[in-house]
């Protein structure tokens, strides 16, 4: 039986309840104040690949959408990250965040040091988006209404815990708060005016499990191979590497 609008919004917001990322073990040490300078400099590395990605996966998106409506709310994601003649974008601020960690901001955008693990979770976000319903792809971008709390916690905790961190440093998160409200508005009510069956709710409910997993999966990476046990794989940055100067170190 097909849920309600109120049903179905509920069950999305479960999934994030259940699964959001927020919950991994890693942020509760980052935001704790409990890594290492090493340990946030694999963090900012890794999260570059998922952010430089997303603009390619919101332009995968439009290619395929024929309601010039919906391109032009959608078209405001891309700038968002890439960036405008008035707006530098979420892509430089990252890169500002990992000079204030003492890395290269040339090192970072090259993607050399990334997990494969990262680097398969990621991609295959990017390929979910480009080859399945528009309204799967729309429905996985949904963790967006659970990322507020989280930047909120991020940028208290980095503030408290951490030298590197100010106002400029954490500029990414401080206008994602600004600007994930907007879309997730918008793409929380296509979801739920589109998702008007039983199976499109269940394949639009599948999509966001399925990115919560693309989320979680890069933190188990990460904090295998930075944390616990510390086993890096081979071609992943090796600590030391990819440094802004060698007092860095």
């Amino acid at each position: 039986m097909t849920q309600t609008r109120q049903e179905f919004e509920a069950r999305l917001r479960q999934i994030g309840a259940e699964r959001y990322h927020d919950k991994h073990p890693f942020h509760a040490l980052l935001h704790g104040g409990g890594c290492t300078p090493d340990q946030v400099r694999a963090w900012v590395i890794n999260r570059y690949y998922y952010q430089h990605s997303i603009p390619m996966k919101d332009a995968a998106f439009m290619s395929r959408v024929e309601d010039a409506a919906l391109r032009r709310k959608w078209r405001s994601r891309i700038e968002d990250h890439d960036g405008t003649e008035t707006n530098e974008g979420g892509i430089r601020r990252w890169l500002r965040l990992a000079e204030a960690v003492g890395l290269d901001p040339d090192y970072v955008a090259s993607t050399k040091g990334v997990l494969p693990a990262t680097r398969f979770a990621v991609d295959a976000y990017v390929r979910f988006v480009r080859d399945r319903t528009l309204l799967e792809a729309v429905a996985a971008s949904l963790t967006e209404l659970f990322a507020p709390k989280i930047h909120e916690d991020r940028i208290a905790g980095l503030l408290k815990n951490y030298e590197f961190a100010d106002d400029s440093s954490l500029s990414y998160f401080v206008n994602r708060l600004k600007e994930a409200p907007k879309d997730v508005a918008f793409g929380l009510d296509w979801v739920l005016d589109h998702a008007d069956t039983v199976e499109k709710q269940d394949a639009a409910a599948n999509a966001l499990i399925f990115k919560t997993d693309v989320l979680w999966s890069q933190l188990d990476a990460l904090h295998a191979a930075y944390v616990e046990p510390g086993r890096i794989p081979p071609g992943a940055w090796q600590p030391g590497t990819g440094l802004a100067d060698a007092e860095a170190a």
